[in-house]
């Protein structure tokens, strides 16, 4: 693999950049060490505004001019935050990079936030937030998480509430920007073709305003709220989360939890999809996932169901917990699973997206970079045993969260 160049400005921005000269592109992003983990009950959702708002103008360039200079070259310009973070990246030629970094600083260092344009993209984010309760397969997901982990931040929606979102004023928005948006918890991120002398040079003088640093918060794990949560809503299905907590971003059982989530809900050949989807037809969606964040994790099994068959497939669901707390996985599903996990990974790193996110991500949670053939090892070491003790550890099917949105009447 390439070699990871890991550098740090004075003023504390960090640079993780990955060059390799077999593709005529690169993928670039300006990360930042904040999102709805940070904020407080009723800042809910300004990460989200704040991204919004800086691609809507800055003192050099209009909104219609940020989207052009990227776009007019053939590049690709978006951005997203998550709980933990929030993140500005651009695609584009090799020979376009220094451009386009300085978009991204531009949009960073000197958005206007003009108020009518502010007040024009919260009604724009509440339209987003209707239509995402219009969603119960995505609504669900997210009413679990408040289920799971009431009254922390972990919990709440990353797009706010119609009310937070609605209250934001101009000076919420840059007090926020001042606070967060500052030199010691951002990474400037870059893989692909370029050089990394004059991109380092390029960084240090777009970024040199940057200042500060700030503490982040250390609560303890957040308590795992388990019971059943029904809401009822005019669908056609339920759509349902069953799940509880999982190993954090830093325990190093994340690896062998990853393998489990395979042979359970993963995939098309994952036991879930074969017992519920294949050979009972009693669902469409059907799978599982693991979140992992600084404090806490989770693990979730999801789907959609007849309302009629939603308890057969509850029994189901725990039928294959219990099998994977009691029994050894045989030898050859974990391998099938280790080998699909393996492959994926390496696949990716076909993609200078894929390898920008994975060294921005690696300087954020460990600040250094963490090999793929450290992770491939963890994966290749993971046993029977280390499934059955997670599934011990995490899937007590009387100890786990069940929210459901259920048909109406």
């Amino acid at each position: 693999m390439p070699e990871i160049i890991r550098t740090v400005l004075p003023n504390g921005v960090r640079i993780v950049a990955e060059p390799f000269d077999t593709v005529q592109t690169a993928a670039l992003g300006i990360w930042c060490l904040t999102g709805s983990r940070l904020e407080t009950d009723r800042q809910a959702g300004i990460s989200h505004v704040i991204e919004h708002m800086l691609f809507k103008g800055t003192e050099r360039r209009t909104a219609q001019q940020i989207a052009e200079e990227i776009e007019g070259r053939g590049g690709y310009l978006n951005a997203f935050t998550n709980r933990e973070v929030t993140c500005y990246y651009a695609r584009v030629l090799s020979e376009d990079v220094l451009a386009a970094l300085d978009v991204l600083s531009d949009m960073l260092l000197h958005s206007l936030f003009d108020p009518d344009e502010l007040e024009k993209e919260k009604r724009v984010i509440q339209e987003e937030i209707r239509k995402y309760e219009d969603s119960p397969e995505e609504l669900v997901h997210d009413l679990h998480a408040q289920n799971r982990w009431a009254n922390h931040p972990l919990g709440r929606p990353i797009i706010g509430t119609h009310e937070t979102v609605g209250s934001f004023t101009r000076d919420d928005c840059l007090a926020f920007l001042r606070e967060r948006y500052v030199a010691g918890k951002i990474v400037v991120a870059i893989a692909g073709s370029f050089d990394p002398k004059e991109f380092e040079r390029a960084v240090a003088e777009q970024l040199e305003p940057l200042s500060g640093d700030f503490e982040l918060p250390s609560e303890p794990p957040p308590v795992v709220s388990d019971g059943e949560h029904f809401l009822e809503r005019e669908v056609e299905q339920v759509h349902f989360c069953i799940g509880g907590e999982g190993p954090n971003a830093y325990d190093e059982d994340r690896y062998a939890m990853s393998v489990l989530d395979g042979i359970l809900g993963d995939g098309m050949s994952s036991r879930l999809f074969r017992k519920i989807r294949e050979e009972r037809g009693l669902a469409y969606a059907i799978g599982s996932y693991r979140s992992a964040y600084r404090e806490a994790g989770a693990f979730t099994v999801f789907g959609g169901t007849s309302k009629e068959t939603f308890d057969e497939v509850r029994d189901l669901v725990r039928a294959e917990l219990v099998k994977l707390r009691t029994e050894d996985v045989p030898s050859d599903e974990l391998e099938r699973a280790k080998k699909s996990i393996k492959g994926s990974i390496v696949m990716a790193q076909e993609a200078t997206a894929n390898r920008m996110r994975r060294i921005a991500a690696n300087e954020l949670m460990f600040e250094r970079d963490v090999p793929i053939e450290e992770i491939v090892q963890q994966i290749e070491s993971t046993s029977a045993s280390d499934i059955r003790r997670l599934a011990e550890q995490y899937l007590d099917p009387d100890a786990l969260t069940t929210t459901a949105i259920l048909p109406a009447g």
